[in-house]
């Protein structure tokens, strides 16, 4: 078994093995993975935090040992927790890495991947984190482009967004909604939810195709387009742009 690490800011895991496949998810900076398969210039490979498996470009990683990556996994996770903010490698060059990049080994503000030194002299963040944490982590991603797959402020789906706030805060959610739906407990009314709560919507089907994040006074904080605040009731998001209801309220979680 083989593994890597991404060594740039956000890289894209495609669903078949050539550059023009749909964008499934993202690995971020400081993300490990196992290397499953390799195909031309693509590597087939599994995510080791949600064991999501898909194909990434062979350009866009470096392998590591197993040893060190063995202690990658098992630290305290460390996130960036600015919107955007730099690396500084070896050789004085300047690496930009968006919220939840993953800060690997870091002591003090250097770390390591292989020969490669790195130097962050920005805020960073660990461990558990209460719902008032989430949701101000939340409100960093507002006005963030809707983009299928994305994990960043600079694009980023509903899933992603959701994914991304509790895992700053230091809980864990699947990648996708679908998944996220199955976790936490279900609450019966939208008065029962608190800020920080989840809620999912379904389609005609009734398969869960949407995720938010609930707010204080009957709002919600979603990737719609954007990610953007709507209000929620009973029937599900009510767009204050459009004046109708464009999602269908399916649960209220509490993770």
């Amino acid at each position: 078994m083989e593994f890597g690490i991404c060594n740039l800011n956000a890289i894209a895991v495609r669903k078949a093995p050539f550059d023009g496949s749909e964008m499934i998810s993202q690995l971020l900076f400081g993300e490990t993975f196992r290397i499953l398969e390799k195909e031309n210039t693509c590597y087939r490979i599994q995510t080791d935090y949600e064991g999501i498996e898909g194909w990434i470009s062979k350009e866009q990683f470096v392998a590591i040992p197993e040893e060190r990556y063995n202690e990658i996994i098992k630290a305290p996770q460390v996130f960036s927790s600015e919107l955007v903010n730099y690396l500084t490698e070896n050789d004085n060059t300047l690496l930009p890495v968006t919220l939840g990049a993953m800060l690997p080994l870091i002591s003090g503000n250097i770390f390591a991947i292989n020969d490669n030194t790195y130097f962050f002299d920005g805020e960073n963040k660990s461990g558990r984190y209460a719902k008032k944490e989430i949701v101000n982590t939340a409100f960093m991603y507002l006005n963030a482009p809707y983009l299928y797959g994305g994990k960043t402020p600079f694009g980023i789906d509903c899933s992603g967004f959701t994914q991304m706030v509790y895992r700053i805060n230091g809980h864990f959610l699947p990648r996708y909604a679908g998944e996220q739906a199955l976790e936490g407990d279900v609450l019966s009314f939208i008065e029962e939810s608190e800020p920080g709560d989840l809620a999912f919507f379904d389609d005609e089907e009734g398969n869960i195709v949407h995720t938010g994040i609930v707010l204080a006074n009957n709002h919600i904080i979603h990737s719609y387009g954007k990610v953007r605040i709507d209000l929620l009731d009973q029937s599900g998001i009510f767009n204050v742009d459009t004046q109708r209801h464009t999602h269908k309220l399916r649960l209220i979680k509490k993770i």
